[in-house]
């Protein structure tokens, strides 16, 4: 017992931990760094400015992400700003020994404020386990683009994830009330219940984009683009946002799908590194 409890306590203390926490704000018509907090594995860099608004990559030096590791992200577009965000590559979540890895990500937007959130796909491997939270707070006359893909194991390398845990909390408020809340999760036999028709019918990647404000005008623009998606797509509108839920065989024909979408969805190009 005491050997077991020893092993435990080690296991704890090695998880990696990376916290990242900033801000932007509007100064003589540009947005520029606030304050910059950052700690552990996570890391995140300011490339040249886009044309508009500021841009960030966030990089995590660990790798990727294992059970037990805890990863927080905390941001905030201040008044009048414009900042975009993604990831120097996909994130990797590994096969987990005991606790699920664990996600907190804080996305805020103070009034007239430009939010991107764009990350690469997250990647899930056999086994991995990881409980993920998004909050969003975003003020009146406020904007939001944000899109999450998930990939269940790396199938053009021939992995599949078959067991695991996936949790994915949402929730999203405008001027403090909210007006988004969801909680997806899948665990035991991940592979089988994807393969059920009315779960993914045997696809590996899911992804979900949220536009703020978003209207049925914007919902039949992004919808004109249906003939040439290589995945299932659905897209709606309702409480003064938009949503396109997105499914597809594998990770390359859904990131494609995402990108035609968003094209659609705002005028403001994706960041570089999707381009790659």
């Amino acid at each position: 017992m005491r050997t077991t409890r020893a092993a435990s306590a080690i296991f704890a203390a090695n998880r990696a931990q990376g916290k990242v926490a900033f801000d932007v704000r509007l100064g003589d018509g540009v947005t520029r760094r606030g304050r910059l907090h950052e700690s552990g594995s996570l890391r995140v860099r300011f490339p040249s400015p886009e044309a508009e608004g500021l841009s960030a990559v966030l990089v995590n030096t660990a790798g990727g992400v294992a059970g037990g590791d805890r990863i927080e992200i905390d941001i905030t577009a201040g008044e009048g700003s414009r900042l975009t965000l993604t990831t120097a590559a996909a994130e990797k979540v590994y096969r987990a020994q005991g606790a699920a890895a664990q996600f907190n990500i804080a996305l805020r937007a103070e009034a007239g404020s430009h939010l991107g959130w764009l990350p690469q796909e997250t990647i899930l491997f056999d086994g991995a386990r990881i409980f993920r939270r998004i909050d969003i707070d975003l003020a009146e006359g406020a904007s939001l683009l944000l899109c999450e893909i998930v990939v269940f194991g790396r199938s053009a390398m021939g992995e599949l994830m078959l067991r695991g845990e996936f949790v994915d909390h949402w929730r999203m408020r405008r001027g403090g009330r909210l007006v988004f809340a969801e909680t997806v999760r899948l665990d035991g036999d991940i592979g089988a219940k994807l393969a059920k028709p009315a779960v993914a019918k045997g696809g590996v990647a899911i992804g979900t984009a949220l536009i703020a404000p978003g209207d049925e005008v914007l919902v039949e623009r992004m919808r004109e683009a249906a003939e040439s998606l290589g995945g299932e797509v659905g897209i709606s509108a309702w409480n003064g946002f938009a949503m396109a839920r997105f499914c597809a065989q594998d990770a390359a024909r859904l990131r494609a799908d995402m990108m035609t979408v968003l094209g659609r969805a705002s005028a403001a190009a994706l960041p570089r590194l999707w381009l790659n």
